[in-house]
């Protein structure tokens, strides 16, 4: 078997770990159950890039059980958990590349290893997988029957290829399932965010202000954590509606150019490039401290900050400390990278469970369908989006109401007025 981790020696911590992970992930393993009993996806070859932590470890195995042959890399040079990276490898004998703080040249190197067995549905976190696909290893495009896609930046890249008409198959957008947005983006985010920013500094909150850019669902989360800690919570946005959300909200919105100036931390979740720029860093105060919890680092300009800086250093694990001519300091959070997988252990595993449960029934639904689908982008079917939150519910003991015939008649009808 190949695989390409930091330590062998650290596979049973890891698989620990994974077990702790896996009993707050009830949707999931009911699904693992039934993968193992049916093998919906005997002899798929798989290629996965995702965050290689404890949760993605119990979907992979839930892979496996449904006969996937899986090969799995990093969607994120600092995200990988390297003793769950090696429990996978050694205990359940998954393919898996990826180490942590590997460099640009190894991670691209893991795509390609996890590329190697000709995989016939990917599943990707950020798109990286995919644009390796089509723009370097275009000759195995034939083999491949379709793909999922975690994150809100990677659908937002897919959707510009399909597009431009150069997406190769089709694609399901597992992060615009309503149990995956509403959920993970918001509540997953909102958490690990800050509990990285909080790992990372070992800084107080209450008192603090705090400057969230993006008001989608991961920076709604981050904001809302923020200020349950105390923090005085300012948003920055470019979209009217979102900036008006804000506002109803409660929060102060303001331009960058003008939260720089008095914010003592920095969020972004834009999944743009250069939110935090030159301008912005020569009007902050001594001692800001700047995160990103979008999924690449291109969102804080850390090519201008290194050039207007007269020293750099790193000053505790995941600090960056940049000396500016006057003697202000500002400091970066896990070299600009998701800060609450850089410095932390991302998601916690309960909002997981619904995200993965998303991945492992449209990657199904893929192997089924393929033939009628088109080289698009497609959302989750609405009866998995509902089964999931069915059995979460039911894995948390709540019941619901249902409609009666009469209300369901009514629904249905046009008749009836007032």
């Amino acid at each position: 078997m190949d695989f390409d981790i930091k330590d062998r020696e650290l596979a049973d911590k890891g698989k620990l770990r994974i077990e702790w992970a896996a009993q707050s992930m009830p949707v999931l393993k009911s699904i693992k159950d039934r993968f193992a009993r049916e093998k919906p996806l005997k002899g798929i070859r798989m290629a996965a890039c995702l965050h290689v932590t404890t949760e993605t470890a119990y979907l992979a195995q839930t892979l496996k059980a449904g006969g996937a042959e899986l090969r799995l890399c990093a969607s994120n040079p600092l995200s990988t958990q390297d003793d769950v990276a090696a429990s996978l490898s050694i205990h359940d004998e998954i393919s898996v590349f990826a180490i942590k703080g590997e460099d640009k040249e190894t991670y691209y190197g893991h795509i390609h290893a996890s590329l190697a067995h000709k995989p016939q549905i990917t599943m990707d976190d950020g798109a990286d997988l995919v644009s390796v696909l089509h723009s370097e290893r275009q000759e195995l495009l034939p083999e491949v029957l379709g793909g999922t896609e975690e994150t809100t930046t990677g659908v937002i890249r897919l959707r510009s290829m399909a597009e431009r008409g150069v997406l190769q198959y089709p694609i399901i957008a597992v992060n615009d399932a309503d149990t995956k947005h509403l959920f993970d983006n918001r509540y997953g985010t909102g958490q690990s965010t800050v509990d990285g920013i909080i790992r990372a500094t070992n800084r107080l909150l209450a008192g603090s202000y705090f400057v969230v850019s993006g008001y989608g669902w991961c920076g709604r989360g981050v904001a809302m954590r923020a200020a349950g800690m105390g923090a005085k919570v300012i948003i920055t946005e470019v979209d009217p509606l979102r900036a008006l959300e804000a506002v109803m909200d409660g929060y102060q919105v303001l331009p960058m150019k003008e939260a720089a100036k008095i914010a003592d931390f920095f969020c972004t979740l834009t999944g743009d490039i250069h939110v935090l720029r030159g301008e912005h860093f020569e009007s902050m105060k001594d001692g800001a401290i700047i995160s990103n919890s979008g999924h690449f680092n291109v969102e804080i300009d850390l090519d201008a900050l290194e050039k207007m800086a007269v020293s750099r250093r790193t000053i505790r694990e995941f600090v960056e400390e940049f000396t500016l001519k006057d003697g202000r300091r500002v400091y970066v959070l896990g070299e600009g990278r998701l800060v609450n997988l850089a410095a932390a252990e991302g998601h916690p595993s309960s909002v997981m469970d619904m995200s993965f449960a998303n991945q492992a029934l449209s990657a199904e639904h893929m192997v089924k369908n393929h033939e009628q689908l088109e080289k698009q982008v497609y959302g989750v079917p609405t009866h998995i989006d509902k089964e999931i939150a069915k059995l979460k519910l039911a894995s948390m003991g709540i019941l619901i109401d249902h409609l009666t015939p009469e209300q369901e008649k009514y629904l249905n009808s046009w008749e009836m007025g007032t």
